[in-house]
C-alpha cells in the first residue's frame, strides 16, 4: 500500500498552526504563546492533505488526511465514501438526488463502526432518507478496546510485529512526503476549538469532506 502511493505534491497540503481561542468554555492560548516555543515557530500543528495510489483497485480515488491539535474535539476515524451511481432510478419519482453511502470506523474514542445509506420511507410515496446501522465496542462487549499504545507496547514486550511496519514501509512514507518537506507550503492560522484552518476545504470536494467529519 505505502508503495503504491504517489509523491504528494505540496500544493495538495495544507499546513496549519493554533493561535488562541476557547475549548469546553475554557480560553486557551496560541502555540506561539506556550511555553519554550519561539514567538516566531512555523511548526505546523496541523495538517491536510490528499493523496493517491497508483493502483489499478485505487485509481482515481483520493484519500483525504487531516489531523491536529487543539481541535474542536478529540476524535479518530477513517470515513469511506462509497461513488455516486451514474443513474438515478428514481427521478420520476421526484427523487433527483441521493446521499451517497459512507462507511465510517471510529477509532477513539468513541470506538465501533457506522453505516450510513438512503433507505425509502415507508408507505406509497417514494421518499428517501439517510439512516444509520452502528455498532459500539462499550455497548456490545461492555468493555472498550485498549489504549493504542497499550497494545503496542504489550506487542512489543512480546516480540509480535504484526502492527509494527517494516524498513522499507518507513522508506516509502519518506519517499511520499519528501517533495512537501523540501518545498513546505507556507503556514494558515486557526483558532483553538476549531476544526482547523479553512483553506483546508480547497484540497476536497464537499461530497468528499465535510465539517462532520473530524479527524482523519
Amino acid at each position: 500500500m505505502l508503495e503504491s502511493i504517489q509523491p504528494v505534491h505540496p500544493h495538495d497540503v495544507v499546513r496549519g498552526q493554533y493561535t488562541g481561542g476557547t475549548i469546553d468554555g475554557e480560553k486557551v492560548v496560541g502555540y506561539r504563546d506556550e511555553e519554550g516555543v519561539s514567538r516566531r515557530s512555523t511548526t505546523e500543528t496541523y495538517a491536510a492533505l490528499r493523496l493517491h495510489l497508483e493502483s489499478w483497485r485505487w485509481s482515481g480515488v483520493p484519500f483525504l488526511l487531516r489531523t491536529g491539535k487543539r481541535l474542536g474535539k478529540r476524535d479518530t476515524r477513517v470515513v469511506i465514501t462509497f461513488h455516486d451511481v451514474p443513474l438515478h432510478l428514481f427521478k420520476t419519482a421526484g427523487v433527483h438526488a441521493l446521499h451517497r453511502n459512507r462507511l465510517v470506523v471510529r477509532i477513539q474514542p468513541d470506538e465501533g463502526i457506522a453505516l450510513s445509506f438512503v433507505a425509502k420511507q415507508p408507505g406509497p410515496d417514494v421518499t428517501a432518507q439517510s439512516v444509520d446501522m452502528n455498532f459500539n465496542y462499550g455497548d456490545s462487549f461492555k468493555t472498550s478496546p485498549p489504549e493504542a499504545y497499550e497494545r503496542l507496547l504489550h506487542d512489543a514486550l512480546n516480540g509480535d510485529h504484526t502492527l509494527f511496519i517494516r524498513e522499507d514501509e518507513v522508506e516509502w512514507g519518506w519517499r511520499a512526503v519528501m517533495p512537501v518537506i523540501e518545498a513546505p507550503p507556507p503556514i494558515t492560522f486557526y483558532p483553538a476549538g476549531s476544526w482547523g484552518p479553512e483553506e483546508a476545504a480547497r484540497i476536497a470536494h464537499p461530497a468528499e469532506w465535510d465539517d462532520s467529519v473530524a479527524a482523519v
